[in-house]
């Protein structure tokens, strides 16, 4: 199987943002034109902030992302691009529209992965996170791009508006034929943390209704994400998902001391966290047409810090999903968002 984005030490992945514009309005979007920008880079642009990141190793997985990607009309030009530049691995992520007619501009031997993202195994759940008629066009788009043998891949990003439904995908994802699944914890950014700090209708004007909390529980994670897991990687398909929650006695480590990831926006920011994404706090920057390393203080010094509850930046920005005993210890560790289990398929 061709290689993708890889969760574990001593990777590197170059998420790339080459727009932020999308045809969908996803309630989860993480995209922030605020802190990202609202350009569509030209293909130059691209082609030279590629090769900014291809020399730090031939062995780099690029993620071309937006927004939504096939709706920069240069796409394909880019893909192939990239991969006469040596990438190792090239993933195009997708809400499964594939405009500008992009997979007859490429051939599979020109892209590694296609990436679909599906957020209900019915339409129902689906659409209702990710817009009307969603769900039949992501479906239909995987068929196309199999069809076209293509190799494929399905993002679903858990939330407590999905998680009723995971148990629904293993034979989805078989009728489907993908080649590989990626379950995503939801991450209170973007439109989700506008969202859980909204305030909606109120049952009486003394007593604020708060929206629902979005990240799923502890227990429900660590009891039902390793087994769905186990069920589609028995029917032949690799699975990837983050652990969350660590045990104490579990050690803990970040993605920005093992690894190598950039987020990479039209604005020039360059992040190594997600997490850090609603904020000024991206370590590097491009600056005509060069990386340059950010004054302190920024993403990279709170790598080395060192905190009970595991993560610091998690703790700064979306604490909820902590727990602590009558003592103020922490009950766990929320684990490195970009450190994840991988179960390779078994048949």
């Amino acid at each position: 199987m061709s290689k993708t984005v890889a969760f574990s030490k001593h990777s590197v992945n170059v998420f790339f943002h080459i727009l932020t514009r999308c045809n969908l309005r996803c309630s989860h979007c993480y995209i922030n034109p605020d802190q990202h920008g609202r350009e569509t880079l030209s293909f130059d642009t691209v082609s030279a902030w590629l090769n900014l990141f291809v020399s730090k190793t031939r062995d780099a997985n690029l993620i071309l992302l937006g927004g939504e990607p096939t709706l920069h009309p240069d796409l394909a030009r880019i893909i192939k691009t990239a991969r006469a530049m040596g990438y190792g691995s090239i993933t195009v992520d997708t809400n499964g529209y594939l405009f500008h007619d992009i997979l007859t501009k490429i051939a599979p031997k020109d892209l590694d992965f296609i990436s679909f993202s599906l957020d209900g195994a019915t339409p129902g759940t689906n659409d209702a996170i990710r817009g009307k008629g969603c769900y039949e066009n992501c479906v239909a788009g995987i068929r196309q791009a199999t069809e076209k043998g293509f190799q494929t891949s399905l993002i679903y990003t858990v939330s407590n508006e999905n998680i009723h439904e995971l148990h629904q995908m293993p034979p989805l994802l078989a009728q489907l034929g993908v080649d590989r699944f990626f379950i995503q914890v939801i991450g209170i950014r973007g439109n989700s943390r506008e969202k859980v700090a909204g305030i909606v209708e109120r049952p009486s004007k003394r007593q604020p209704k708060l929206q629902p909390k979005l990240q799923v529980d502890r227990n429900t994670w660590m009891t039902l994400i390793p087994k769905v897991a186990d069920q589609v990687a028995d029917m032949g398909i690799t699975v990837t998902y983050p652990k969350v929650f660590l045990e104490n006695t579990e050690p803990f480590e970040c993605a920005g001391n093992v690894a190598e990831n950039y987020f990479i926006f039209p604005n020039g920011r360059v992040y190594r966290c997600p997490l850090c994404e609603d904020y000024p706090l991206h370590s590097l920057e491009i600056v005509n047409d060069q990386l340059v390393s950010r004054p302190k203080i920024n993403e990279q010094d709170l790598f080395a810090l060192s905190i009970p509850e595991g993560c610091v930046i998690n703790k700064l920005v979306q604490p909820a999903n902590l727990s602590f005993r009558s003592d103020g210890t922490p009950e766990y560790q929320i684990a490195c968002c970009l450190l994840k289990e991988e179960v390779s398929a078994r048949s």
